[in-house]
């Protein structure tokens, strides 16, 4: 393990101890509130291994992000307009295969939300979904619908979202391992 790894111990009333990368040389150890810290040190030492490789891949795809060139106000503009001519067709598309409606569309620039559905059926898309792959884009405005009929993500909003994305599971990766690298091209 690096000396520069960054790890935070929280305790909580909860029976089992987890680890997580959260960020680049940055780990978190959640465990119960009573366990001895000699055990804690332990489990980390018996997962070091696997905190290691995580932290690697962190770091390499920190360091491939910082490379990226940042996107220009006119490129933001021009990702804006293609995404307002083209959201709201695949809505309307995906509205009726669904048997949900919407309010207003919206597109924004943002830094961490790829969509969202207001309790009032308003949609909000961000514009770096068009540089996504079309079937990514997709499960976005699926997801963002079938909140129209399940205002969560419990077990049966994620049936709506299946029943109409059966591959959903692996848009949904995508955005999670490659989306973060198109938001940090966004201007800080």
């Amino acid at each position: 393990m690096e000396k520069n790894t960054q790890i935070q111990i929280i305790r909580s009333s909860r029976k089992t101890i987890s680890m997580r990368i959260t960020g680049p040389n940055a780990v978190e150890i959640r465990a119960p509130r009573n366990m001895p810290q000699a055990q804690i040190d332990h489990f980390l030492q018996q997962h070091q291994a696997w905190m290691e490789k995580h932290l690697g891949m962190v770091n390499r795809r920190e360091e491939e992000i910082s490379k990226l060139p940042p996107l220009t106000d006119t490129e933001i503009r021009a990702l804006a307009n293609k995404a307002l001519a083209y959201i709201p067709q695949r809505a309307r598309y995906f509205s009726r295969l669904i048997g949900v409606t919407y309010g207003r569309i919206t597109i924004r620039n943002q830094k961490s939300k790829w969509g969202s559905c207001s309790s009032q059926g308003n949609l909000n898309f961000n514009c770096l979904l068009m540089l996504c792959p079309p079937e990514v884009l997709d499960y976005v405005v699926v997801h963002e619908l079938c909140h129209r009929k399940e205002m969560n993500h419990s077990p049966r909003f994620w049936a709506e979202v299946e029943k109409i994305d059966p591959n959903y599971k692996a848009h949904r990766k995508w955005l999670k391992d490659e989306g973060s690298k198109l938001i940090a091209r966004m201007k800080q």
